[in-house]
Parts: C-alpha cells; sequence; structure tokens
C-alpha cells in the first residue's frame, strides 16, 4: 500500500518515509506543496499522512479538497494539539490525530489500525506485494500496474499459498502438498528451481526480494 506524506519538515517526511518502508508500505513525499492535490492524483496512496501547519494552504484545506476526490484516510500529525484543532480536523474529514513528537511505534499503530479499518473487507481482493506488483486473489493472477504476469500453474499456486500465509512462514512440505494436484511433478529439487525462477520473475519486476527465506523452515512473502 502507499501512503503519502504531506508534511513540510524535510528531515521528519524523511524519517517518517523511512520508517514505513521498513514496515513494508510504499511511501511518495510531497515536493511541491501548492500542487498537493497534483502528486496526490499521480501517486493515488491508499493512506495519507497531514501536517496542519503547511505553505500556501493549511492542512483543514488540503484535507477537505481530498475529500471530494476518493474515500482515502487521513491522519493528522501535528504539533497543535489543542481540542480545537482536533475538533477542526474531524470535522473535514480527518480519521485519526497524532501529535508531535510521537515515538515510531505509535505512529505504526495508528497507521495498521486505520488501513485495517479502511481495507479489511478488500485486502482478500487485492494483496499488494511491493510498487505496483499485485495480486488479484479472485482472479488468481499477478499484475504489474494493469499488466498481467505470466505464471505456470506451479508458479501460480506458489505464490498463492505464499500470499494466504502471508506475513508466516510455509514450510516446503506444505508447499509440496499444495503442489501435488498440479500437472507436473514436482520434486524437491523442482520446488526449488520454481521458487528461484519465481524469486527472481518478482525482482525484476518490483526491484525488491519478494520472497524471503527462513533457513531450515521453508518461505515467506516479504
Amino acid at each position: 500500500m502507499t501512503i503519502m506524506i504531506i508534511e513540510d519538515d524535510e528531515a521528519l517526511a524523511g524519517q517518517m518515509a523511512s520508517f514505513l518502508k521498513a514496515w513494508g508500505y510504499e511511501a511518495v513525499t510531497v515536493c511541491r506543496f501548492d500542487r498537493i492535490l497534483e502528486e496526490f492524483s499521480a501517486s493515488r496512496p491508499q493512506l495519507v499522512l497531514m501536517d496542519i501547519n503547511l505553505p500556501y494552504y493549511d492542512g483543514f484545506y488540503w484535507c477537505s479538497r481530498i475529500r471530494r476526490i476518493p474515500a482515502v484516510p487521513i491522519l493528522y500529525i501535528s504539533s497543535r494539539g489543542d481540542d480545537k484543532d482536533k475538533i477542526m480536523a474531524v470535522a473535514q474529514g480527518g480519521d485519526d490525530y497524532v501529535e508531535k513528537p510521537f515515538g515510531p511505534e505509535l505512529l505504526k499503530a495508528k497507521v495498521q489500525a486505520i488501513l485495517r479499518r479502511t481495507y479489511e473487507y478488500k485486502v482478500r481482493d487485492q494483496i499488494f506485494l511491493g510498487g505496483e506488483l499485485r495480486l488479484d486473489w479472485e482472479q488468481q493472477a499477478l499484475y504489474f500496474g494493469e499488466r498481467e504476469i505470466e505464471l505456470t500453474k506451479t508458479e501460480r499456486k506458489v505464490i498463492m499459498k505464499l500470499a494466504d500465509s502471508r506475513p508466516y512462514v510455509v514450510t516446503r512440505e506444505e508447499l509440496m502438498m499444495d503442489l501435488w494436484d498440479t500437472d507436473e511433478y514436482v520434486s524437491d529439487g523442482t520446488l526449488t528451481t520454481v521458487i528461484s525462477r519465481l524469486r527472481n520473475k518478482l525482482k525484476s519486476l518490483c526491484g525488491a526480494e519478494i520472497i524471503g527465506t527462513k533457513k531450515g523452515q521453508g518461505y515467506f512473502l516479504q
């Protein structure tokens, strides 16, 4: 999932972006504070982290403008802790409020809670694996942007099993059991080849390791 950071303190924005990326999210920071809507439309985020004190127009203004487009959740992040500001934040369509300074664990908890509340009924349909790479659960198809990625039946079985178990480790034995009903014979060596081929295919698309290995146990999606 992509999270947009609208914060004019470059150091804080960069710090939050680093935290979000470490937690497995895509993070984008606003560069032009007079063209926030344009950057929002280009990024199409699933969550916005919004400061209140911004150049040109404040966060309340931009929240009301974003609210006219899609129902994307907005988490206010501000040093303004007055009750009037919090009431205004909610009135303008904000979903939650975090006062500066805050620790990374609080930010993580707030982000996870909002995403869970907003998308808990959608996650099963679209599983985002990294960047523009997503798995359509209903169609059992892998997409990069709008382009479907060609997978063998065995590769599809593997990615579906790993996605269904994410973030937990799937043992080689579990994968072998799932692959027994495919058309091709899968030996222990074949499974290693399939994992390697699939891992390289995914990395070539999004530039990152999507399938991780737990030594002596099995595989998992990052």
